[in-house]
């Protein structure tokens, strides 16, 4: 599971680049700041988890029985409905996605709440 992990933040990671070099270059002119500034937000999760599930990656295999797993799940579904409905919202001008968001927050805040209970109790 661990390569996967990993693969997954290489992925996000590369992605999280694309995307921060497609707001600076092709939105730049085409949007406003204040929304421009959406986009960077979500890219800047985006990149924040993508490295933290490298670091998962190295973690699950230092306490194999932590049950990090879910960690991985809950820092994807968090950064695709956290900055996936950001990119949207900018995108698309939806307003309403940002009610998405939220969720995604929370699912990555739980990810966060989760390895840190898991680490902590593992024996």
């Amino acid at each position: 599971m661990e390569r996967t992990i990993f693969s997954l933040g290489a992925f996000l990671g590369g992605l999280a680049v694309a995307a921060g070099a497609f707001g600076a270059h092709a939105l730049k002119s085409r949007v406003a700041a204040d929304t421009l500034a959406i986009w960077d937000t979500a890219a800047r999760y985006q990149m924040f988890h993508a490295l933290a599930l490298l670091g998962l990656a190295w973690a699950v295999t230092r306490w194999p029985g932590a049950g990090l797993n879910a960690t991985a799940w809950l820092w994807l579904v968090g950064v695709l409905l956290f900055s996936g409905s950001l990119y949207l919202l900018v995108l698309t001008g939806h307003r309403w996605l940002g009610a998405v968001t939220p969720i995604g927050g929370v699912a990555l805040i739980a990810g966060w709440a989760w390895a840190a209970f898991r680490v902590a109790t593992v024996s």
